[in-house]
């Protein structure tokens, strides 16, 4: 039961990514995107891999290999349309936590094959620095959504956090039934950020912004899965798209 559990959450991790990869790196759109959310999501995945062969948990280690390969394919879709984040200074600030967990990472391993500490010490240790550093991690991007409510999010797909919030929610049961806090906690704290198309749509397809000219809605650069009408922003599903969208 277990073991079908976590395949079923690893099914839906492995898959909760690919919408985002189609949109950013088929259509070019990333608009939204955090650059440092984006460099985390890359080292954290490179993290939980480690803990995964650390614990010899292949459902983990199938689930972070995969993923990881999505997040660096979205990373580096972002980094090739918007140039301006390619430079010295805006890398120092966007991928320097990525670099320190790639390092944390890299010492946890050489702890267990050069010094000989037992890989449960190591994955107790790495499970709980990486969990709480993963529950912070999501704070770049909610903040960015939330702060700056006229943020273009055209390049966040919604169906991605739709599958991401379910994703979270078998994991969360997958580690209170192996008695893995590091997972319960990092699941859940996945599982309580918002989505973008919440804060889009809101109640009655009405957009959550300042209403615009004439009492409507603002109807400029909604996110993938919302589109704009004259009564505001509605759902649309993946791969729809409004034809003033379409021209970005």
């Amino acid at each position: 039961m277990i073991a079908v559990l976590g395949f079923f959450s690893a099914a839906l991790s492995i898959s909760n990514i690919w919408p985002q990869v189609w949109l950013s790196c088929r259509r070019g759109r990333t608009l939204g995107l955090s650059p440092t959310g984006s460099w985390l999501a890359v080292a954290l995945n490179a993290c939980w891999l480690t803990f995964g062969v650390l614990i010899a948990d292949p459902a983990q280690v199938v689930t972070h290999a995969v993923v990881g390969a999505g997040n660096t394919a979205v990373l580096a879709a972002l980094l090739a349309t918007q140039p301006q984040l390619r430079s010295a200074r805006t890398l120092l600030r966007t991928a320097a936590g990525a670099a320190g967990l790639l390092g944390l990472a890299a010492i946890s391993i050489a702890a267990v094959a050069l010094v000989g500490i037992a890989p449960a010490v190591v994955a107790a240790a790495f499970g709980s620095v990486i969990t709480l550093i993963g529950m912070a991690a999501a704070l770049p991007q909610l903040l960015g959504i939330l702060v700056d409510r006229s943020r273009d999010l055209s390049g966040m797909s919604a169906t991605r956090w739709y599958l991401g919030a379910a994703s979270s929610a078998s994991w969360v049961g997958y580690g209170a039934l192996l008695h893995h806090p590091a997972v319960v906690l990092s699941a859940a704290s996945a599982w309580s950020a918002p989505s973008p198309p919440a804060r889009c749509c809101g109640r009655g397809g009405r957009s959550s912004s300042a209403a615009g000219p004439a009492g409507r809605p603002p109807c400029s650069s909604p996110p993938d899965g919302c589109t704009c009408t004259s009564r505001g922003p509605r759902s649309l599903p993946d791969g729809v798209v409004h034809r003033a969208a379409a021209g970005r």
